[in-house]
């Protein structure tokens, strides 16, 4: 039933011009780089050492 909520909060708000997806780790060379702060990590990372952030 989550899943459902989720899905059709997620809808309410892209039909409003906000983003919905999931972040997650964006990829710079051979490093994992923080959607937000920018920081680099090796792939490894399960989180942020600069923010504390986690998928």
């Amino acid at each position: 039933m989550a899943t459902a909520d989720t899905d059709l909060f997620d809808e309410f708000l892209s039909q409003r011009g906000h983003a919905t997806e999931r972040p997650s780790w964006e990829q710079d060379y051979n490093k994992k780089q923080c959607p937000e702060c920018g920081g680099l990590h090796d792939m490894s990372a399960t989180q942020c050492t600069v923010c504390g952030w986690s998928p």
